[in-house]
């Protein structure tokens, strides 16, 4: 968080209140400090850090910078903001048990769901991190009341009985892909409107054609002018309606449900991707009303209804993402780590597929997630010898192997003895980036834009890395410089928390070593 040289008390917005509060509580706990340490340590009071944990008592800028020196941890910075770096000492086993946080996808999904809602919408457990703090600035710039609890973990949203998207937030908009799942429901809302055009990450063309295919039957048509979608709505009847998808993308899926939820008549949609997220957000649509046939599946009945006006509280489900990913942290490492609260629904594969390489792991029974839906297990790996699967490794639309959880694969394959064939044929480009493992001591090499050749087992050595402009291969060469001997650092780091919230802290709490620096 940055702040100008002028100010001299921070006393904005609940919700900075609130974010400033989380930042410091975190800080906290990655220290291993109580409140009554962390008071004896500033010469005040328990109660004290106590009002300022809760996002309850304003804070001057001499109290953050001497929070920030007691806890060894830059909370704030002046001036011009800087770039982020991460010092790892790899090499070293992990141990422990880590629980996975709510899905950033799930959560992005229900942000974009709850403008249907004109009740108030309660999100729980909602992930902290860059791309929802992004749409949710573009939800209060269109005049949405987005609120924080005081521990940062819960999210009220209420809408307005008219939105002004006339003011939205530019800037935030077009730093996220996300943006363009507000047409499914806006759709419903407006009969004209203009959203700024989608970003995210680097990872070569992706089209928004298939995002259009699912809603023209709805009455959308689309043109691209001066760095906006400029959207018609054509409202159509009541009749029955049938959609089939020409690619069963998650998103592609997700707006066309939310079109389907605010229309009066049943809905049909074909080749639905039947992943996590879309699971969460049809959850989510029931408890507001909508009935949903065939969740979990690929054909989706819709029953719609034009007056969704509810108040309801919905747990974000776990993401199986972030479960890969720390699970990776185990098996690269050679340690054996508990990861809790996986989704195991949506990992089975990503299991299978490790088990044909050596893994060894062990499940406990299942449980319930919050929602009351998604099933649970916890995972421990235990240090394996690994091999090189006979078939190459590739993803498919749920229920194959996740298309996120595929770049993990391949630090994991650079662990493995033989040869492992990486086929990456949703992005283009993507696989380039994780040729940076190269760096680190890997043999990886790119037969083409998709295709990646994978000789093991490697001698990994620290090395020092610009962190690719793509999340998860960032991820990727983070797991692997904790496998590395030495130090490496991995510079400009700030796009890991697009996607997730604290995850160098969580890997120090499993033992990791990781100090951030800035420059």
């Amino acid at each position: 968080m940055s702040y100008g040289r002028s100010m001299t008390m921070v006393d904005e917005a609940p919700q900075h209140l609130a974010q400033v509060a989380a930042l410091i509580r975190g800080a906290r706990q990655n220290k291993g400090l109580t409140q009554a340490q962390l008071a004896e340590r500033l010469g005040t009071s328990q109660s004290a850090i106590h009002r300022i944990e809760q996002g309850s008592q304003n804070v001057s800028l001499d109290m953050l910078a001497r929070i920030s020196a007691a806890l060894d941890s830059e909370i704030i910075t002046f001036g011009a903001p800087k770039h982020s770096h991460l010092r790892v000492s790899g090499g070293h086993e992990l141990s422990g048990r880590i629980e996975v946080n709510s899905s950033k996808n799930g959560a992005v999904a229900l942000l974009c769901a709850s403008l249907l809602n004109r009740g108030r919408t309660t999100l729980r457990r909602v992930a902290r991190i860059v791309e929802v703090d992004r749409i949710v600035d573009v939800l209060r710039s269109i005049g949405v009341q987005a609120t924080w609890s005081t521990d940062g973990r819960d999210l009220e949203i209420v809408v307005p009985e008219q939105l002004d998207l006339a003011s939205i937030d530019v800037d935030a908009a077009r730093r996220t892909r996300s943006i363009i799942m507000f047409l499914g429901p806006l759709l419903g809302l407006e009969r004209e409107f203009a959203l700024p055009y989608a970003g995210g990450c680097d990872l070569g063309t992706r089209t928004v054609e298939p995002h259009m295919i699912a809603l023209r039957p709805f009455g959308l048509s689309v043109t691209a002018a001066s760095g906006n979608y400029e959207a018609l709505v054509t409202p159509g009847g009541s009749e029955d309606l049938s959609v089939v998808l020409t690619e069963r993308g998650d998103t592609v899926t997700e707006n066309a449900i939310m079109a389907a939820a605010s229309r009066d008549g049943v809905t049909t949609i074909r080749n639905a991707s039947p992943n996590y997220m879309v699971q969460d957000l049809c959850f989510y649509l029931e408890l507001v009303g909508v009935r949903i046939e065939g969740i979990g599946t690929t054909t989706l009945r819709i029953h719609g209804r034009t007056d969704i006006d509810a108040d309801v509280e919905y747990a974000v489900s776990e993401d199986p993402v972030e479960a890969m990913s720390l699970l990776t942290a185990g098996i690269v490492t050679g340690s054996e780590i508990t990861v809790a609260r996986v989704p195991i629904e949506f990992m089975e594969i990503e299991l299978a597929t490790l088990s044909e390489m050596g893994l060894r792991y062990s499940l406990t029974p299942e449980y319930l997630a919050l929602n009351g839906r998604t099933r649970l297990v916890d995972v421990t790996v235990h240090p394996s010898e690994l091999h090189a699967p006979i078939d190459k490794i590739h993803p498919m639309p749920f229920p194959g192997l996740n298309i996120d959880n595929l770049p993990f694969f391949a630090v994991i394959a650079a662990c493995a003895s033989g040869h492992t064939l990486i086929h990456d044929w949703v992005y283009e480009g993507r696989a380039i980036h994780l040729t940076d493992l190269t760096r680190l001591g890997a043999d990886v090499r790119l037969l083409d834009s998709h295709r990646l050749d994978i000789t093991g087992p490697t001698h990994w050595s620290g090395a020092e890395v610009s962190c690719p402009p793509a999340l998860r291969p960032a991820v990727v060469i983070l797991l692997g410089m904790l496998a590395a001997k030495g130090t490496s650092v991995l510079r400009n780091v700030d796009i890991i928390s697009r996607g997730y919230e604290q995850l160098q802290e969580r890997l120090i709490e499993l033992g990791a070593r990781i100090e951030t620096f800035r420059d």
